[in-house]
């Protein structure tokens, strides 16, 4: 017995895609390719999740003092304006 259901997917534009994919003879099926790009977008999700824990930790780590908000939200202000000015400029 199946222990999935069968889903219906519209790929649009990647129907050719994965249709060749299937024809290349590097997958059986379009249920494989799908299931072959789900597991893709885990590891890559993975990756990311990682990544932005390993930054948080680094951050974390980092001896030096800390800024006061501030003194942060002052220097965003001022670069978004710096970068509104540049646009205003090149009209």
């Amino acid at each position: 017995m199946r222990s999935s259901k069968p889903v219906t997917v519209t790929l649009g534009e990647m129907q050719e895609r994965v249709e060749a994919r299937v024809r290349s003879g590097g997958y059986a099926s379009v249920s494989e390719v799908v299931r072959a790009g789900l597991r893709a977008l885990e590891r890559e999700e993975a990756a990311v999740e990682n990544a932005l824990a390993r930054k948080v930790q680094e951050a974390l780590d980092d001896p030096g003092q800390p800024l006061p908000a501030d003194q942060v939200f002052a220097e965003l202000r001022a670069h978004h304006q710096g970068r509104l000015n540049a646009a205003q400029d090149g009209d």
